[in-house]
C-alpha cells in the first residue's frame, strides 16, 4: 500500500534516503529538494513582489501576495515564499542583480537559510556553557508571597533551599529565583524589597547547587547585585525595555541573559491583547531587544529568546505561540518557553487551580519542544523532565 511520508526535519528524510538504499552523493542531492520552507517576507514593494513571484515560479515554486500587486494599485505587499530550500538557495543567485532592493533581500534570504541549517552553539555564561543537545529544565522557585501558583510557599530560606535542591535532584539544569510576581495585575516592588527577598537564598544556594542560578528580574540593581553573590543568568520578563542600564550590568557580568517579548507591564499587559501579526509583533520586538544587547556589549552567544506566553496575549495567542514557535528559528538563537500552570491553561481546560494544569502543562511543553523550544521554564520539574525528553528521543531518528 503507498502511503504519505512525514518527514518532520531533514535528519528524519536522511535517514529514509539510507534506508532505501540511495547513493550517498544522490542523498546529498536530494535533501534539498525534500524540505518545503515557506518564508514570509513582509511589507515589500508591488513591483518588488511582481519579479519575486515570476522568479520563484520559474524555479518550481510560487509566491503568495495580495491583491492588487500584480497592477501595483497596492504600495506594498507581505509576500509568502512557497517553496523548497533548493529553490530558495537558486532563488538568491537569480534575485542578487534585481532592483527594487531585491539584491539586499536575496543577501538576508541567503542568511536566513545558512542560519536555518547551522547547529545551535552551547548557551555561553561567565564560566561554563549549557549544551543545547537535549531541551533543558528551568525550576521556577518564588520567594514572593503573591506569586500566580505557589506564592508563599517558599518565602523563608530554608524552604527555597530545599526547593530549589529538591528540582535540582529531579532534573532541574536551572533554577530561576523570582522575588516579584509578574502575575497579571501585580504591582511593582522595589529593589530593596527585591534584594531582600533574593539574596539570602541565592548566597545559600550558590555554594550548594552544581546547577546555574537564574535570577528573574528586569532590574539593574538587583541584577547586579545577585550575579555578583553567584547567579548566573537574568531572566529579563521586559527584554530591555523597563531598564536601560540592565543590558550594560549583563555584559560586565558576562551572565547569561533571556529576552522576553512583553507589552505593557504586568499591572497593564492584559489590558490590549489583540494584534494583527502575533508572531511578526514578537520577531520584531526580540530583534530590537538583541540589538540593544549586543549594542551594550553582551556576546551572541549569551543570549536566549522568550515569546512570552501569558505576557500581554489572550489565551489565542498563547496558543499560537506554541503552535507557531519554530517561526523564531531564524533567530539562531535558543528558544525558552514558560508556559507553566498558565491561565490559558486553565481556560481551555475548565482547571480553575494553577496545580490542577499538570497535563494541559505537559501538553504545551511537549508541542514547545516538537517546535523547537531549548529551555522550559516549570513548576513540576520531574513531570516535565520526562515529558522533553520523551518527545526528544521521539524526534531523534536515532536508534536508542
Amino acid at each position: 500500500m503507498i502511503r504519505p511520508t512525514v518527514l518532520r526535519s531533514m535528519a528524519e528524510a536522511r535517514c529514509e534516503l539510507e534506508r532505501i538504499g540511495a547513493d550517498p552523493a544522490g542523498i546529498v542531492r536530494m535533501l534539498p529538494k525534500l524540505e518545503m520552507l515557506p518564508i514570509l517576507v513582509p511589507k515589500l514593494r508591488a513591483a518588488a513582489a511582481n519579479i519575486l513571484k515570476q522568479e520563484l515560479l520559474s524555479l518550481g515554486g510560487d509566491a503568495a501576495v495580495a491583491r492588487g500587486t500584480v497592477s501595483c494599485s497596492i504600495e506594498t505587499t507581505d509576500v509568502l515564499l512557497i517553496a523548497t530550500r533548493k529553490q530558495l538557495q537558486e532563488l538568491c543567485d537569480k534575485l542578487a542583480q534585481q532592483p527594487f532592493g531585491l539584491a539586499a533581500l536575496a543577501e538576508q534570504l541567503g542568511e536566513l537559510l545558512a542560519t536555518l541549517t547551522r547547529p545551535l552553539s552551547p548557551w555561553k555564561l561567565a564560566d561554563r556553557e549549557l549544551t543545547l543537545q537535549r531541551p533543558l529544565i528551568m525550576g521556577i522557585l518564588n520567594v514572593t508571597p503573591d506569586s500566580f501558583s505557589d506564592g508563599g510557599r517558599f518565602t523563608t530560606v530554608e524552604a527555597a533551599l530545599e526547593h530549589a535542591l529538591q528540582m535540582a535532584d529531579q532534573g532541574a539544569d536551572i533554577i530561576d529565583i523570582g522575588a516579584e510576581s509578574t502575575r497579571p495585575g501585580a504591582p511593582l516592588i522595589t529593589p530593596q524589597e527585591e534584594l531582600r527577598r533574593l539574596l539570602p537564598v541565592v548566597e545559600r544556594l550558590a555554594g550548594r547547587l552544581s546547577i546555574p542560578i537564574s535570577i528573574d528580574t528586569w532590574k539593574a540593581p538587583v541584577a547586579d547585585a545577585t550575579l555578583a553573590s553567584g547567579a548566573e543568568i537574568i531572566n529579563d520578563i521586559s527584554g530591555l525595555t523597563f531598564d536601560p542600564h540592565l543590558a550594560e550590568v549583563t555584559a560586565q557580568h558576562r551572565a547569561g541573559l533571556v529576552l522576553m517579548h512583553t507589552r505593557g507591564t504586568p499591572a497593564t499587559m492584559q489590558h490590549d491583547t489583540g494584534y494583527d501579526d502575533l508572531m511578526g509583533d514578537i520577531a520584531d520586538f526580540l530583534q530590537t531587544s538583541i540589538r540593544t544587547a549586543l549594542d551594550a556589549g553582551n556576546r551572541r552567544e549569551q543570549l536566549v529568546l522568550d515569546p512570552g506566553i501569558g505576557f500581554g496575549k489572550d489565551v489565542s495567542g498563547n496558543l499560537e505561540i506554541v503552535r507557531r514557535l519554530g517561526e523564531l528559528a531564524g533567530f539562531g538563537l535558543p528558544l525558552l518557553v514558560g508556559s507553566s500552570r498558565k491561565g490559558f491553561i486553565g481556560t481551555v481546560l475548565g482547571r480553575e487551580k494553577p496545580q490542577d494544569r499538570l497535563f494541559g502543562t505537559a501538553a504545551t511543553v511537549a508541542l514547545a519542544v516538537a517546535q523547537g523550544a531549548h529551555i522550559l521554564r516549570v513548576h513540576d520539574v520531574q513531570a516535565m523532565r520526562d515529558v522533553a525528553d520523551m518527545v526528544h528521543r521521539i524526534l531523534s531518528p536515532t536508534d536508542f
